[in-house]
């Protein structure tokens, strides 16, 4: 399952309170080139590489997916898709940025895609200064990737527009409710 969206929308919000109704999902951990923020943890919050050790990785074909986004690179390992598989996960969960949803899209076209929402871009430019996590500069260049990602929602059979928490966690359950033959 992808879960896609714009920086901000609350992505990994709502894949945490997922998570905590359906324990067999797996939350994929993304590989990324960017610096760890204070309290995460390498392998667990990302696997931070860096940048020659990410494109050595992306050479050898170890990606199921990447991009670039705000001046770093992020990506899917497919070791993710095998440490799910023998941990018995009922579903790998992705949370990946819409260049990287295309590629999977185009690589596993079974898997369920979603799109999550701000209810506004202003919406969006309060919860991205709220988090307090990038400086104002990293907040315009993510500001200006989220218009063209915005317009990319059309793509997505499943978009949940994220106003009010506890509404879009409920549609997000019941889609994986159903995905799951729950």
């Amino acid at each position: 399952m992808v879960v896609t969206g714009p920086s901000g929308v609350g992505k990994g919000t709502l894949i945490r309170t997922l998570r905590e109704r359906f324990p067999g999902l797996e939350l994929s951990v993304s590989a990324t080139t960017r610096a760890p923020r204070p309290g995460e943890e390498d392998g667990v919050d990302y696997h931070f590489l860096s940048a020659s050790e990410f494109e050595r990785r992306l050479a050898a074909g170890e990606f199921l997916e990447h991009a670039e986004y705000a001046g770093n690179r992020y990506g899917t390992l497919y070791s993710e898709i095998g440490r799910a598989r023998e941990r018995g996960a009922k579903a790998l969960v992705l949370e990946i940025e819409v260049q990287g949803a295309r590629q999977v899209r185009d690589a596993l076209p079974g898997a369920v895609q979603v799109f999550i929402a701000p209810p506004s871009e202003e919406a969006l430019r309060t919860r991205l200064v709220g988090r307090g996590a990038d400086e104002p500069e990293q907040i315009e260049r993510r500001l200006a990737v989220a218009t063209g990602e915005l317009a990319a929602r059309d793509e997505f059979e499943h978009v949940i527009v994220n106003d009010r928490l506890d509404d879009a966690v409920q549609e997000l359950v019941q889609l994986v409710a159903t995905m799951c033959g729950e």
